[in-house]
């Protein structure tokens, strides 16, 4: 994939400028909306962690990549509890856990499924009403709750900026939520996606979240039998 080599020209570079190892940063291939059969040739050119934000979706391709040794699964959408059970059997880690509801009914599930499951917590830093997340403040009685979980380990935090296309209009909410990550010492940092990964890197992420630089554009959805697309 020439794609990828640009990628990870991008990440060494951007681990150099900040003194920072390439290995300690996880490039998350955002695979939504595409074919299970492109996620198998992402995999055959190196890539091990692929982020879905549907699980229904994902649930239909995952049967074709059980043949993918050392892939691990990332949810990276909004979930809801109502999905939670599926979410866990699914995915190696969840990124989006915003409430203690959601925290609590993860780990009924992972218990009753006999399965450990990583997440992070998702926080909301700007005041998109569109942007899901917990606020910082929730944080302490979030971390409080996980540590009650004998199924689920709390790892890090997410969080989502703005979308802008220049990259320091997202670096202060990098910035912010390094700061948060260091004040509770949580080690995973999930941030940057396509436009502004350096920015996320240079400020002290370990995961990023790149789909359109990897795959290039999201195929559009197909019109309904019959009726002319718009």
């Amino acid at each position: 994939m020439d794609r990828l080599r640009v990628v990870e020209q991008r990440i060494t570079s951007a681990a150099e400028r900040s003194g920072r190892p390439r290995a300690g940063i996880t490039l998350v291939a955002v695979s939504k909306k595409f074919s299970a059969e492109r996620i198998e040739e992402a995999y055959s050119a190196g890539i091990r962690a692929f982020g879905e934000n549907y699980v229904q979706e994902f649930a239909e391709k995952r049967p074709q990549l059980n043949n993918l040794t050392g892939a691990r699964f990332h949810f990276i959408g909004h979930l809801q509890t109502n999905k939670a059970r599926q979410c866990c059997r699914l995915f190696d880690v969840i990124q989006t856990v915003d409430s203690v509801r959601l925290l609590e009914k993860l780990e009924q599930v992972a218990k009753q499924e006999n399965i450990t499951v990583e997440v992070l917590l998702e926080m909301k830093l700007s005041g998109e009403e569109s942007k899901t997340g917990a606020a910082p403040e929730e944080i302490p009685e979030l971390l409080a709750a996980g540590k009650e979980c004998e199924h689920v380990r709390v790892q890090g935090l997410m969080t989502m900026p703005p979308w802008s296309e220049d990259s320091e209009q997202s670096r202060p909410y990098f910035r912010r939520l390094a700061s948060l990550a260091r004040q509770y010492r949580l080690p995973q940092l999930s941030m940057g996606m396509s436009n502004d990964f350096e920015a996320a890197i240079e400020e002290g992420a370990t995961i990023i979240r790149v789909g359109t630089a990897l795959f290039g554009p999201r195929p559009k959805p197909q019109p309904a039998a019959g009726l002319a697309p718009t």
